[in-house]
């Protein structure tokens, strides 16, 4: 777990080691991505430059840079220079593009699905055994039971984990909004810490130790289970979740400034390739391609999925829930 804490000492810059020099003048791309990517594009970045040197000639070098969403929309709409963008969100792309206008407003056009190379929901990590007997979102609001997320004002994973919350209150009460204000309400009341992002949640959990369930992204529950094999963390699968779908975007008017469009496309239409497919799998990501998902290993538990749509879509959902004085303001009390 030591290297839990030192992925989460502020923004991570990591250049991905290449092999040996090519045909053609070097080039670089910043990748600016959100928290619990890191050991994905640490490997992807390595398949891509591989795969880029065998069709070009080209020796190319990918940084990362690694923190909550929201945090890292407003790093690059305050000049941190991405080539690339590889969010939790669409909406915190949109604000890129909004604010600072470093990238069209249509950007989803630009890859497949809306430009959502992969998917992931919500899920619950539990300590081993179960010992709070964790099942659905009901049991979380529960006396005595610990919880640990991310803070929706700063991540977006945590506004996944909000969301869903609410599509399963929602779902439970035939659409009662009071009802599903009062269960949230009462879910974060029952939190212990509100780290800015996701690693930095997983952290407190595993790491500090607090907490009985936290709240997280599916492939983070299976990365503390992947390094953390003996400490037996078990995934619950809630009976509503969200479909989450993380953005990716090359940031325009930064990548013509440094004559990387072409690569910095590119290197976002790789992540659609089979071969890239099976290395999200292999990290936690449910695959687009169908193709991949039922070979890829990982097994990927069903369940019933509300999708933004459900809310509207980002721009009405950060209006109504996220925004200064929303719902959650409203209701917080950290």
């Amino acid at each position: 777990m030591k290297r839990l804490v030192l992925a989460a000492l502020g923004v991570l810059l990591v250049a991905a080691p290449l092999g040996a020099h090519a045909a053609g003048a070097p080039a670089k791309l910043l990748n600016v991505s959100y928290d619990p990517t890191r050991e994905f594009y640490a490997a992807y970045n390595k398949a891509f430059a591989s795969y880029w040197q065998r069709k070009t000639g080209q020796t190319v070098t990918i940084d990362q840079s690694h923190g909550g969403s929201g945090a890292q929309a407003r790093a690059v709409i305050d000049g941190l220079d991405a080539d690339v963008v590889t969010l939790a969100l669409a909406y915190d792309i949109d604000a890129i593009a909004q604010k600072a206008k470093l990238l069209p407003l249509d950007w989803q056009k630009q890859f497949p699905d809306n430009s959502t190379p992969y998917t992931s929901t919500i899920v619950f990590v539990v300590r081993k055994g179960n010992p709070k007997h964790i099942r659905d979102w009901g049991d979380l609001v529960k006396p005595g039971v610990s919880l640990v997320t991310p803070n929706p004002k700063t991540g977006g994973g945590a506004r996944w984990n909000f969301l869903a919350a609410w599509g399963w209150a929602l779902k439970r009460n035939h659409n009662d909004e009071a009802k599903a204000r009062a269960f949230v309400s009462a879910l974060y009341k029952n939190v212990a810490v509100l780290d800015t992002g996701a690693r930095g949640a997983t952290i407190s959990f595993a790491e500090r130790q607090i907490g009985d369930v936290l709240i997280a992204w599916e492939n983070e529950g299976f990365f503390l289970q992947r390094t953390s094999p003996k400490d037996g963390y078990e995934i619950v699968v809630p009976s509503v979740s969200i479909l989450a779908e993380p953005s990716v975007a090359v940031v325009d008017v930064n990548a013509r400034k440094h004559g990387t469009t072409a690569l910095a496309h590119e290197y976002l239409q790789y992540l659609y390739s089979p071969d890239a497919q099976k290395l999200e799998c292999s990290f936690g990501y449910r695959p687009r391609l169908t193709s991949v998902l039922g070979r890829c290993g990982t097994h990927f538990e069903r369940t019933d999925l509300v999708s933004i749509a459900t809310f509207g879509g980002w721009q009405a959902a950060n209006a109504r829930f996220f925004a200064d004085g929303g719902i959650y303001d409203q209701i917080s009390v950290k």
